[in-house]
């Protein structure tokens, strides 16, 4: 079974100049998973890229990777 919240993590910090400061919080509701994805505020831009790209693409490589789980997971960036 997939980690999520490790897969997250580990995407996170590749994009970004401070991966220290990365974390990754998850709240399980019923078939639901919420991820909190936080990163220093000058990688912001990083994570979320031009016109929300990055953002999109990183919700949909966890879409993918949750279908193995059966679980629906949501991906809130801060």
């Amino acid at each position: 079974m997939v980690d999520l919240q490790k897969t997250l993590l580990d995407i996170a910090k590749a994009i970004v100049d401070s991966p220290e400061a990365v974390t990754v919080s998850a709240k399980e509701e019923g078939r639901s998973i919420t991820l909190t994805l936080s990163v220093a505020p000058e990688d912001m831009g990083m994570v979320i890229g031009r016109n929300g790209k990055i953002a999109k693409a990183i919700r949909t490589v966890m879409k993918a990777a949750s279908a193995n789980c059966g679980k629906k997971v949501r991906v809130d960036i801060e």
